[in-house]
């Protein structure tokens, strides 16, 4: 669920955000949109090393011991980011995400598909519970 809000100040993690969002756009606009999940992800790696930021790919967290659940990665211990390369986002993949984020107690998700003719990364928001 989206929250709507004219105070850019309430943007969780807006600077990791942007810089994030910046690489994706890159791998993207470098691979093009017909490669599959491995290969973005490959790239993606490339990319975060290369602007030196920390991350975690397909590790095991906390909260993945009992779920099982592995993200595609954490970044800065803080967002979580799943990669899809297929027709179109369903609501699975949202329910995928939102796993993640409530058994890891992270705040923030990107959930981006690179099949798109346009890339547009999908901000999701942990629902408290």
């Amino acid at each position: 669920m989206p929250i709507h809000t004219n105070d850019t100040n309430k943007i969780i993690y807006k600077e990791l955000s942007y810089k994030i969002n910046g690489i994706l756009f890159r791998a993207h606009n470098e691979l093009g949109r017909y490669c599959r999940e491995r290969q973005y992800a490959d790239k993606l790696e490339e990319l975060w090393k290369e602007n030196k930021i920390n991350y975690k790919r397909e590790k095991k967290m906390l909260g993945d011991l009992v779920t099982g659940n592995i993200p595609d990665f954490c970044i800065e211990d803080k967002i979580l980011l799943e990669i899809k390369a297929k027709s179109f986002i369903v609501k699975e993949d949202y329910y995928q995400i939102q796993r993640y984020l409530q058994t890891n107690k992270i705040k923030l998700g990107l959930l981006v598909n690179f099949r798109n003719r346009y890339l547009k990364p999908i901000r999701i928001i942990r629902i408290n519970s």
